[in-house]
């Protein structure tokens, strides 16, 4: 969602092969024929032809991502709009009630920089006053801090949300915060407790297991009394971050073929995903009420348990376990909706394979990641991807969050920066073959930075949030690379577990985002400051990792050591493509 994860970009990454094809001569009675390529199968990925790339089947997996992204988008900016607070609020003084509105902040709230303060009332016998019939503040009434509760102008959030009914303002202003640095933390233990049911268990419980966990929090939410209560159900919440949508990625990319991997891994996040999220800040406005709208939210994670009546297990994870037979029959059923036939001898090649995969799983256990750092060239990328994800997380979850400190109306502007997302996916499709991982991330983060700083010194309003909407666009393109750069440059042997300590390390620097967006009440400045300083401290280090496009990925820690060591620092893809491209065509006149 990144996710991006959120947080979950691009992982399929992961899965593509390194291909090895071997040529068969055809020798007739003059001599050499023909050369025809018979491919060898080395993994799953070599079978997906045979079964169609990208058929009836992987289209049915394609729309059954559509309630797990919604799942993600509900659990991930859910907490927003429950935790709300109107910009406009005073200290309501019970012997005040007969009076209107406008008369009873006017007689009972001091004016500071002709605005009423928020946090403070006139320390007086409010029932002596009004026997006195005096209606006009006097400047000389004592102050002291409010003590009772608080009244709201509901014109900008136009509901009572939890923060609002139980008066988390002034000295409690930093609860909604602290409550969303709480949900993170659930999404770090939830990364560990479902990441080791789906290596254990499965993808399948751990993705249902993630869905049921977001609700019961999110029903649990709707019921609690107080600040620490809703914090237990948020971090319940939390367990689900991510992982409610990740897993049925991860394995929908799985089924489908390696032209079509880019196509579904960002579709399935610029349209549903995207789409999802512009409807939250509509569903809370059109309900009207936080706790109904909670559930709206929740309750529908519930269908996650009729996930192993539609969504076939990891055949990637069966292989790795040794039940090969069952991988086996869901390639079978995969053929039989895809009207496609496997040769019996390309079945039995497969099981052969898939047996050696299973051993070479077992081998790779023997690595943990203290293996990236035993290298000095592999700990430096290493190093790199923990701070440059880090600041990627940061960036972007603080975009999402400081929607409200934008000054225009939160729900027009999250719909339009959330929507963002769409546009940049399709450039990113359409680039990152292009330009390449390295300068495509380190270019989309400044820029991300650069907006972000020039935000600052706007006019508050439509000027700073154009520029800082800029700048959530650009850091959409960066999150979207992330993983999938990660996964490039990881050696197959410590991969998956690089990847997966990258990725907490995310969930860990986005509990102090929350904060960071509350620095706002202090100057509506400074977390756009911090985001843009971040935006362009993680970019540059970009630059100091080796471009991976169009790469073998490495797949022994030798061979992570190695990589890049032939690249040069202002080395550019496209145009290393184009003098490739020349010499291949000079060679080829001789």
């Amino acid at each position: 969602m990144e996710s991006h994860e959120k947080n979950a970009r691009a992982v399929g990454a992961t899965l593509d092969p390194t291909r090895t094809d071997h040529v068969e001569m055809n020798v007739g009675a003059n001599g050499l024929e023909a050369q025809q390529p018979k491919p060898k199968l080395k993994d799953l990925d070599d079978l997906l032809p045979y079964l169609g790339d990208f058929g009836w089947y992987q289209r049915i997996l394609f729309l059954l991502m559509i309630p797990y992204s919604f799942f993600f988008a509900f659990v991930y900016f859910g907490q927003i709009f429950m935790t709300v607070v109107p910009e406009e609020h005073w200290c309501y003084v019970p012997e005040l009630q007969g009076l209107g509105v406008e008369e009873r902040r006017h007689l009972s709230i001091p004016l500071i920089d002709n605005k009423y303060d928020k946090c403070s009332v006139y320390d007086v016998n409010w029932t002596e006053v009004l026997q006195n019939g005096t209606l006009q503040p006097n400047p000389e009434w004592g102050v002291r801090k409010c003590e009772n509760r608080w009244e709201f102008n509901y014109t900008d959030v136009p509901y009572e949300s939890i923060a609002s009914q139980q008066g988390w303002v002034c000295e409690r202003d930093n609860y909604p915060a602290t409550a969303q640095a709480i949900f993170f933390c659930g999404g770090i233990a939830g990364g560990f407790i479902f990441g080791w049911i789906a290596d254990k268990y499965g993808r399948i419980p751990a993705l249902i297991g993630a869905n049921l966990s977001g609700f019961v929090g999110g029903v649990g939410s709707v019921f609690t009394n107080d600040f620490w209560s809703f914090c237990l159900c948020r971090f319940i919440v939390g367990l689900a971050y991510d992982n409610c949508f990740i897993i049925m990625y991860i394995v929908v990319l799985e089924y489908v073929g390696l032209k079509w991997r880019t196509f579904v891994a960002n579709m399935s996040i610029a349209v549903y995903f995207t789409f999802a999220a512009c409807l939250l800040p509509w569903i809370a406005l059109a309900v009207n009420d936080w706790k109904i709208y909670t559930l709206i939210i929740s309750v529908p994670l519930a269908l996650a348990v009729l996930t192993p009546c539609v969504v076939p297990e990891s055949a990637r994870w069966l292989i790795a376990q040794g039940r090969i037979d069952e991988a086996i029959k869901i390639m079978q059923k995969c053929e039989r909706i895809n009207k496609k036939k496997i040769p019996d001898e390309v079945i039995e090649e497969f099981r052969v394979t898939a047996t050696e995969i299973a051993k070479a799983e077992q081998e790779c256990k023997n690595y943990s990641v203290l293996d990236l750092v035993k290298t000095p060239r592999l700990r430096r990328h290493s190093i790199l991807l923990v701070l440059i994800w880090m600041s990627i997380a940061m960036v972007f979850d603080g975009h999402v969050r400081n929607v409200g400190s934008l000054g225009l109306d939160m729900f027009k502007t999250f719909t339009v920066a959330t929507f963002t997302e769409f546009p940049a996916d399709i450039l990113l499709i359409l680039t990152l073959d292009v330009i390449g991982r390295r300068w495509l991330a380190f270019g989309t983060m400044v820029i991300s930075g650069i907006f972000s700083l020039l935000a600052t010194t706007a006019p508050i309003g439509i000027a700073s949030a154009s520029l800082a909407i800029v700048g959530r666009f650009a850091v959409n393109i960066s999150y979207n690379i992330g993983m999938q750069y990660a996964a490039e440059l990881l050696p197959t042997v410590v991969r998956a577990q690089g990847v997966a300590l990258i990725h907490i390390t995310g969930y860990v620097a986005t509990i102090l985002t929350p904060y960071i967006v509350y620095m706002a009440t202090i100057a509506r400045e400074i977390p756009l400051l911090i985001l843009g300083a971040l935006g362009i401290f993680g970019g540059s280090l970009c630059l100091f990792l080796p471009e991976s496009m169009g790469k073998e990925m490495p797949q022994t820690i030798q061979d992570g050591e190695e990589y890049g060591l032939d690249q040069k620092f202002w080395d550019f893809p496209c145009c290393n493509r184009k003098k490739n491209k020349k010499v291949t065509e000079e060679e080829s006149r001789y």
